[in-house]
């Protein structure tokens, strides 16, 4: 595994532990906040299921988590592999009534400072696909290249 990749999915741990811990917290202040169970005859019945406001709190603070997780995944799929910036400028590559000439309809963004692209399919049809991330020298050498002085044109003023 190359050093990118290895900063990649340490970012994507760094993530996921972040919003462990966001999580972890808010539980535990909810605990914290939340008035203790009152007796009940001669015990203490849990407060999960037997108290409707802590239950609903606790329904709120997993659908957080989960959201959380999902998003942490989410973002990390349209981040470049090399310096872990969002993917921009998405284009649609492509077309239904060209399928045979130009492929299948892609979305396609690409890191702006031309560390590579990302093609994600626009429908996904054939069950669950992954996005391919196809990395580039530097794409923006040739615009940028183009007639500067000493690439061996001649420049007439």
């Amino acid at each position: 595994m190359s050093p990118t990749d290895m900063r990649y999915w340490a970012f994507f741990a760094a993530k996921i532990l972040g919003a462990g811990a966001f999580s972890y917290g808010a539980l535990r202040l909810m605990q914290w906040a939340w008035p203790e169970q009152q007796q009940f005859i001669y015990s203490y019945p849990p407060r999960f299921g037997h108290d409707l406001g802590y239950t609903l709190g606790i329904l709120l603070w997993f659908v957080l988590s989960w959201g959380l997780l999902y998003y942490c995944i989410w973002d990390q799929r349209y981040r470049c592999r090399v310096c872990l910036r969002k993917m921009r400028m998405p284009i649609v590559v492509g077309s239904w009534s060209r399928m045979l000439q130009m492929g299948r309809p892609e979305i396609e963004y690409i890191c702006t400072y031309g560390h590579g692209k990302l093609n994600v399919s626009e429908v996904q049809i054939s069950g669950k696909e992954h996005p391919e991330w196809k990395p580039q020298a530097d794409m923006w050498d040739e615009l940028a290249g183009v007639g500067s002085p000493g690439d061996g044109e001649r420049r007439d003023g």
